[in-house]
């Protein structure tokens, strides 16, 4: 059509569209002379961040390059896997469960349960992080300097996302769950006043989050922690290590405690 510019996307990409045009992979779309093929790619509901090459009629482009009457703009995914940015990662409100298991893995992950769009888009900038998010809106604002869209409904599918697209380097645990601190060993007499009965008995090596104060050992859910790790390491952890307690009764007393201890 004369008048219009077609997007055409890779089908890996095809879930993005209206749902009448992922079969064809192809969105058209209404000219506009001052419209950039950055800003028509968007308008078919892609976020740059999961761009790679553009292509305008055939010609290798960059986004800011303008489409013409009649033009067809092809879209390649980002190349996987791309080097994030430097201050590790940043996940939205609903990834939750995606960024405890990052931080199990060693990941520098932030993460809260209550920030809004445009304070998640300004630590992104502050904190050179790459936001990880599922809303594809968030990611299209001109602020964000990186980000990627996780693909997947269940925890497991998006860490697979994650560490398939970025591949960084593992370290499993030596961060809080928590609050993403970094953990270092601690004297059991140091901790043992936080300590169950039980855990005092049962359990010698310890270690402490540098940032929040949390305890953890290799407590009563570590197979279950492990397995994660060795199906994502694929063996190559170093499963001796500490792994957090995850008792649910004697993990909330260390926290309310951990907060209140002039020594944390």
């Amino acid at each position: 059509m004369a008048d219009s510019v077609v997007v055409l996307l890779p089908p890996g990409l095809r879930f993005l569209l209206l749902p009448r045009d992922r079969g064809e992979g192809r969105r058209p779309l209404g000219f506009d002379p001052d419209a950039t093929v950055g800003h028509l790619v968007q308008a078919a509901g892609v976020p740059l961040t999961e761009v790679g090459r553009l292509r305008l009629d055939g010609d290798p482009v960059e986004g800011t390059a303008r489409a013409r009457s009649g033009s067809t703009i092809e879209v390649s995914e980002v190349a996987r896997p791309q080097r994030a940015a430097a201050g590790g990662f940043l996940l939205d409100v609903g990834l939750g469960a995606l960024a405890r298991r990052m931080r199990l893995l060693g990941l520098d992950t932030s993460w809260s349960n209550d920030a809004d769009d445009t304070e998640l888009v300004a630590r992104a900038a502050a904190e050179e992080r790459v936001l990880l998010t599922q809303d594809r809106q968030l990611l299209m604002r001109r602020a964000l300097p990186a980000g990627a869209l996780v693909r997947g409904s269940r925890p497991d599918d998006q860490l697979d996302d994650v560490l398939s697209r970025f591949a960084p380097p593992l370290a499993p645990l030596t961060r809080c769950t928590a609050c993403g601190g970094v953990l270092a060993p601690v004297p059991k007499e140091d901790v043992a006043d936080r300590l169950e009965p039980g855990t005092r008995r049962a359990y010698d090596d310890f270690s402490q989050c540098d940032a929040c104060g949390r305890v953890y050992w290799h407590g009563a859910h570590a197979r279950r922690i492990d397995r994660l790790i060795t199906t994502v390491v694929g063996g190559r952890a170093t499963l001796s290590g500490t792994t957090e307690h995850t008792q649910q009764g004697s993990a909330s007393a260390l926290r309310v405690r951990d907060t209140a201890d002039p020594r944390t």
